[in-house]
């Protein structure tokens, strides 16, 4: 049974490693393009790519992410009582005081960044805060506080970077390949042809197996910070609770999106879009049925 500490030193190591993959993943497909096209710009720009956001993802991924989200910093003299739940969880944890953000959203949801808990962010909703009681919130805190010292945040944010990159360069691939591309595309032979075809299929295949790598790592977090926020307030029914309260509702998120998903305590594809066949295929979080019996089963 993984332990916060355990977890914490596995994430580390799990996050370098994935790192290196990926570094090696866009070198490998910057080589094929570039042969394929006769062009050996697009292998420059894959190592110089792969460096430049392997490395970068880990100073400023963080920062992106809040990006997207739109999340505003906020200081005690705001929100006063969320300032003083994620501190006093901060001293029971024994973690340093994050940052908290604010995100101008009707739905109740909450997520936490940064590459390590000195550096860390939680970012919650004004849905959140306005549909959720205090044991509620102070579950869904603890949450993501278990993510930050598990330092699950860490290598949420770093895919997010690395996978976009590898969609983007097989992007850039399938453009320039059909706009015009080099003699290895206009080449007479069978082998040439069938060169073509395992590139283009490599542009469209790989995206998704880096997809599904995001999903292996973000779905199994769930239930550990799950237990380990429950530990951390010793009330297991609040975080159950405002599960319930997340899930049932509707509202839609405005910045939702397939590359940031993984992050937030819950899916925030809500209706139509959680209906979507490519969302279901693609789901970042475990059953949440799954997660409140759990909960639930720890009193």
């Amino acid at each position: 049974m993984p332990t916060l500490y355990t977890q914490a030193e596995s994430n580390t190591r799990k996050t370098w490693f994935l790192i290196f993959v990926f570094l090696i993943l866009i070198i490998s497909l910057g080589w094929l393009f570039s042969y394929l096209l006769d062009s050996y710009a697009i292998l420059a720009i894959a190592v110089f790519l792969s460096f430049l956001m392997s490395f970068g993802s880990y100073w400023y991924s963080d920062k992106l992410v809040l990006n997207m989200s739109k999340a505003l910093q906020v200081e005690k003299k705001d929100y006063p009582e969320l300032y003083r739940s994620v501190e006093n969880l901060s001293i029971t944890a024994g973690l340093p005081m994050p940052r908290i953000y604010v995100a101008d959203e009707a739905q109740p949801n909450a997520f936490a960044t940064g590459r390590d808990p000195k550096h860390s962010v939680i970012v919650v909703t004004k849905g959140l805060l306005e549909k959720l009681d205090r044991t509620e919130l102070e579950g869904v805190l603890a949450h993501e506080l278990a993510h930050i010292g598990n330092k699950d945040v860490l290598l949420g944010t770093v895919i997010v970077i690395l996978v976009g990159v590898v969609a983007m360069l097989s992007n850039l691939f399938l453009r320039v390949s059909f706009w015009g591309g080099g003699k290895k595309r206009n080449s007479s032979g069978s082998a040439g042809l069938i060169m073509l075809f395992l590139g283009i299929a490599a542009a469209i295949l790989t995206p998704i197996a880096a997809t599904l790598i995001r999903l292996a790592v973000s779905r199994k977090r769930e239930y550990l910070a799950d237990a380990t926020g429950a530990l951390l307030t010793r009330y297991p029914e609040g975080l159950a609770r405002a599960l319930e309260k997340i899930s049932n509702d509707k509202t839609p998120l405005k910045t939702a999106n397939n590359s940031t998903s993984h992050l937030y305590i819950s899916s925030p594809f809500k209706g139509v879009k959680a209906k979507n066949w490519l969302t279901r295929m693609y789901m970042t979080h475990p059953p949440i049925e799954e997660r409140i019996k759990i909960l639930r089963e720890m009193r």
